[in-house]
């Protein structure tokens, strides 16, 4: 009977210590938690909302002098220190964006994100307490998912899914302010001692925070030095609910910007600079043709049909002839509401607004 007892005794303890334990957890990670449990699948574009600190402003006091420098902070910051294998490089591909305005008058923002490999989108939904609120489309690839290996809610295969707001490659946030980055040939930006460096990624993550305007974003963006993952050069198409817009390149040791005196705006993989117009030789040129012809043969004004179609139409065909066209994306900078579609699907489109 004495040992009965000692027996029941040892069975509450580690009961109670395993309650403790798990409140613990639930306690430490409730907005990790939060966040995965928030995760949505369809038509294979994930969608997930972000609860709680992504450590966005702690990030930006020291930036990253390298993807390695990303990598420990998420895996630290983010993921506490979890045994994940991730690879956030920005790796080659073509793109185009366009900004116009719809039959409503709104200003619409179609980009089309083409990629050599299976890179499933995720729209991901973000609220900091100190930052603007967003819509970002994240590459699962960089988080080590696939078409066949999507994240799928609270569970431990879906944790790597929690880096989403550091690989974000385009967006659009409360304010109307929308910016994608798209390959190019080239890139030569300037160093400057006193300036905390980041890449690609990280600028978007920053525009899509703080700028209000695309006044804002291109000063934000002339405060720190940039680095291009494994010399992947990019440029950004950046717009705002004013129907605002401008193409950002670092050339020539400095951030230049492209404008336009017409009611559209066209970015495909070649840089616009001062007319130079050099290319990649990825059908660049014929992308961009196809798209001015047919704003220029619709005064600047799509619906969204027309924009979701046109979007499929200009997508790459990869070397094989097959579909390189990854995703496909509608922001409408004054509603915030929009719709994508993944891997050409037209048919499917998934819609979404801020705040979901």
């Amino acid at each position: 009977m004495k040992m009965k007892k000692i027996l029941m005794r040892i069975g509450i303890a580690l009961l109670s210590l395993v309650l403790i334990l798990t409140i613990a957890f639930v306690v430490m990670f409730r907005n990790e938690l939060r966040t995965l449990n928030s995760i949505t699948v369809t038509d294979n574009v994930v969608q997930m909302t972000y609860f709680g600190d992504y450590g966005f402003d702690d990030f930006m006091l020291v930036g990253a002098e390298s993807d390695n420098d990303i990598l420990e902070f998420v895996l630290n910051r983010l993921l506490r220190g979890l045994p994940i294998n991730l690879d956030i490089d920005i790796t080659g591909g073509g793109c185009t964006v366009f900004v116009a305005r719809n039959s409503d008058g709104d200003v619409i923002f179609g980009r089309n994100f083409d990629f050599p490999t299976n890179s499933p989108p995720m729209l991901l939904h973000t609220q900091p307490d100190n930052g603007f609120a967003s819509i970002s489309t994240a590459n699962l690839l960089f988080s080590g998912f696939s078409d066949d290996h999507l994240p799928s809610g609270l569970n431990f295969a879906s944790v790597p899914a929690l880096v989403a707001p550091y690989i974000p490659f385009d967006g659009v946030n409360e304010h109307g302010v929308a910016i994608a980055l798209l390959a190019v040939p080239e890139a030569e930006p300037a160093f400057y001692e006193d300036r905390i460096m980041i890449n690609a990624l990280i600028a978007i993550r920053l525009v899509l925070d703080r700028a209000a305007s695309v006044d804002e974003a291109v000063h934000l963006l002339r405060q720190y030095n940039i680095y291009f993952s494994h010399d992947i050069y990019c440029q950004f198409l950046i717009a705002d609910s004013t129907g605002r817009s401008v193409i950002v390149n670092y050339f020539d040791g400095d951030l230049k910007i492209t404008e336009t005196n017409e009611n559209f705006q066209i970015a495909t993989n070649f840089i616009p600079y001062n007319g130079l117009n050099i290319g990649e030789g990825f059908c660049e040129f014929e992308r961009y043709d196809r798209v001015r012809y047919v704003l220029e043969t619709n005064n600047g004004v799509l619906t969204e049909l027309q924009a979701v179609e046109l979007l499929a139409e200009v997508g790459v065909i990869n070397d094989e002839g097959g579909n390189g066209l990854r995703w496909s994306v509608v922001y409408n900078l004054t509603t915030l509401e929009g719709v994508i579609f993944a891997n050409r699907d037209a048919d499917n489109l998934v819609r979404f607004r801020m705040g979901r």
